[in-house]
């Protein structure tokens, strides 16, 4: 809980950034990138948690696991609110 006060700017820029990218970009083409990035994250959250990387090694993984989550999390945000505000063809234009 202390890393997540001591992070929470860094986290909210990551989540912030994140929604931009994922507004922008939207959904991926393929579901395979997403997984995969969504095991690396699951990967790097157990070695943190387990505590194997000690000292300042470790304190550095843990933020760039909470900064990830962060970030992916505003990404598919991001991209969720992309794809449900997007004008289908069958709807007039609103300009």
């Amino acid at each position: 809980m202390l890393l997540l006060a001591g992070l929470w700017p860094g986290s909210l820029a990551a989540l912030v950034l994140g929604l931009a990218v994922g507004g922008f970009t939207g959904l991926p083409a393929r579901p395979a990138i997403p997984a995969a990035l969504g095991v690396a994250t699951l990967a790097l959250a157990a070695l943190a948690i387990a505590g194997i990387v000690p000292g300042v090694q470790g304190f550095w993984l843990e933020s760039a696991v909470a900064i990830l989550v962060s970030h992916l999390a505003g990404c598919a945000l991001g991209a969720l609110a992309r794809r449900s505000a997007r004008v289908r063809p069958h709807d007039p234009p609103t300009s």
